[in-house]
């Protein structure tokens, strides 16, 4: 699914240099790179602050504590997503409210977020699922009617614009009251372990992400407030601070690919290819199509596994039919469409390295099956 060796050997010499600088200093906890590499990334997304932590799912949590969020409060968001986007919010005790997301952006439908919010509502996080910009215009019109913070969940997004109507373009994870993101290795920015970072413009938010991040302080050794303790280390802010230099080519090469499968895939009718939002610079972190019910799917991932071809399903069970909210979080209106998408999505190989004789004999293999 993501060549990770072929890219690095493309920008090794940075790399290990970059590493070796961090050896040589023996600054393993927040060296140089980290506040360097924060302050590159933050100018990058056009974003004011950069605050880097050790993983996507604790910049969640973070922003949600540093909101000063309180149990029973609700949090809405998408059932159809990865689970730390929910899970964040369960840790604390806050009352997860899950909505449906479009049938073709696979991000949250507007309607069903109009109709989820309460009295109760005190926080609601769109996700950028597969590098597609969630609809950030109408979800800010709406969540500053109501007087509600967003949060972007961005961790599939980084790389990624959205155009308002006005001309206006911004990176995902800058246009809410924060955007979070993360550097699993597989993802268009990612890192040589894990890695994750919060985005912001506001100043006070930015301070207490800062301290929660900490241990709750702002000054060593005075707690002010309760933590944790998230930290991107050096060597994994070092390798992030070269693989940025490249982040634009990478997605630019993932939308390459996009292209050939759609273009290998537009005549038949029972594949539908991503959707491109007019409004997103879809990036591409997966590649997810959508199959007729009357393709076997799972008969289809046997037959691309004995060729030699991986897929996965991003997601197999969606976050509300999961164990762990059994009892716990709510549905608010119909899911047709996430329970129409679950079955019937599957993520192709996608990545910075593939080339046309990989794509031909991917595409070809998946229309024998496919007809």
């Amino acid at each position: 699914m993501v060549d990770l060796k072929g890219q690095y050997l493309k920008i090794k010499k940075d790399v290990d240099l970059a590493i070796q600088e961090v050896i040589d200093t023996t600054a393993f906890i927040n060296g140089k790179a980290v506040q360097d590499f924060a302050s590159e990334l933050a100018a990058y997304n056009g974003s004011r602050f950069c605050i880097p932590c050790a993983n996507g799912t604790d910049a969640l949590q973070i922003v949600m504590m540093a909101l000063g969020l309180k149990p029973g409060d609700e949090v809405i968001s998408a059932s159809f997503t990865y689970f730390a986007t929910v899970e964040a919010a369960a840790l604390l005790g806050l009352e997860t409210v899950f909505i449906d997301v479009d049938r073709d952006t696979f991000t949250l439908n507007i309607e069903a977020l109009k109709k989820a919010i309460t009295p109760k509502t005190k926080l609601i996080v769109p996700v950028h699922l597969y590098g597609q910009a969630a609809n950030m215009e109408e979800i800010l019109r709406i969540a500053a009617a109501h007087n509600i913070p967003v949060l972007e969940d961005n961790a599939q997004g980084i790389g990624g614009t959205f155009t308002f109507s006005n001309g206006t373009r911004k990176k995902t994870g800058s246009m809410a009251l924060a955007g979070t993101t993360s550097f699993f290795p597989s993802k268009n920015l990612g890192c040589y372990g894990d890695g994750g970072a919060i985005f912001t413009d506001n100043e006070e938010l930015a301070v207490s992400c800062r301290m929660v991040a900490s241990h709750g302080q702002k000054i060593r050794y005075q707690h002010d407030l309760i933590g944790i303790n998230s930290r991107l280390d050096t060597i994994q802010a070092a390798v992030l601070r070269v693989k940025l230099q490249h982040l634009d080519d990478y997605c630019h090469a993932r939308r390459h690919v996009a292209d050939y499968y759609d273009r290998a895939f537009q005549s038949n009718t029972k594949i539908t290819t991503p959707y491109r939002a007019a409004y997103a610079h879809h990036v591409f972190h997966q590649y997810t199509i959508i199959l007729d019910e009357s393709v076997p799917r799972e008969s289809l991932i046997e037959h691309l596994k004995n060729k030699g071809i991986p897929t996965m399903l991003y997601y197999p069970i969606p976050c509300h039919k999961q164990k762990a909210f059994e009892n716990r979080g709510r549905v608010s209106g119909s899911l047709t469409n996430t329970d129409y998408l679950t079955p019937r999505v599957l993520s192709l190989p996608i990545h910075t390295e593939m080339g046309t004789d990989q794509l031909e004999y991917i595409c070809n293999t998946i229309m024998e099956f496919v007809k």
